[in-house]
């Protein structure tokens, strides 16, 4: 157990499945004390019966303000927040040029993102780390997804100087960007499952691993860097991909 965690408060959206939802588990497991947000509660609700005392759970959507004011009214009353992993994501098919398409998914991956930061900073503690998600497709591309690739690029962007403004202030902000992982993300793209199994097949082909990552070996990462042992590590994008993008 890392005892950096222990009874300390992290806040993590998108908390029901997935990344988020592994990286609450695994908060949990190591003794902190994690308010979860996510739209609907799903399998967040074993967590609950598991760790009665430690998870809370907050209904809410990153891309309506109340909610997020509701979310930080719930942290100043359990505060102070050590740790935050804005999550919440989402990933949609759409023409290059259709900039509606942007529109919709940075609304959540980087304006839910930043604005969930945004509420929650007058309620940090003294010393603060951030873990935004980015995605390894920042660095090549992948046809249909170009909204959704700059979406995350643009909050790597933004992360980066973000870092360098709060650092002062006893925040640290670090990225972890996945690369292909088993999450619910991928039904959501409105593939047929044929054409789903072709992708599948042709990604496992290029991971050195040769399959899909699991959301714990992400969500290890994301914990590595809330912690201590990347106390000197400031404004990185840490790619986490099973060796996609080297081939």
């Amino acid at each position: 157990m890392d005892h950096i965690f222990q009874g300390k408060i992290a806040v993590i959206t998108g908390a029901s499945s997935g990344i988020g939802l592994a990286a609450t588990e695994r908060l949990l497991d190591q003794g902190a004390r994690v308010l979860a947000m996510s739209r609907k509660l799903g399998p967040l609700a074993e967590l609950l019966e598991r760790y009665p005392q430690q998870l809370v759970w907050h209904p809410g959507d990153v891309t309506q303000a109340s909610d997020l004011a509701s979310l930080a009214e719930q942290a100043a009353h359990i505060g102070p927040v050590s740790f935050v992993v804005p999550n919440a994501g989402i990933a949609e098919l759409a023409d290059g040029l259709d900039s509606s398409a942007f529109d919709r998914q940075w609304a959540v991956n980087g304006a839910g993102a930043l604005n969930t930061l945004a509420a929650l900073r007058p309620h940090l503690a003294g010393k603060a780390s951030v873990v935004f998600i980015g995605t390894f497709l920042a660095q090549i591309s992948f046809a249909g997804l170009a909204a959704y690739i700059a979406s995350k690029a643009a909050l790597i962007a933004h992360a980066r100087t973000l870092a360098v403004e709060l650092a002062p202030h006893g925040v640290r902000i670090n990225c972890v960007s996945p690369g292909p992982t088993a999450t619910p993300i991928w039904s959501t793209l409105g593939l047929s499952d044929e054409a789903l199994g072709d992708v599948a097949q042709g990604v496992n082909k290029r991971l050195l691993g040769g399959q899909f990552l699991e959301p714990a070996a992400v969500a290890d990462v994301i914990l590595f860097q809330l912690g201590n042992g990347a106390r000197g590590v400031i404004g990185q994008d840490w790619v986490v991909d099973s060796g996609y993008t080297l081939s």
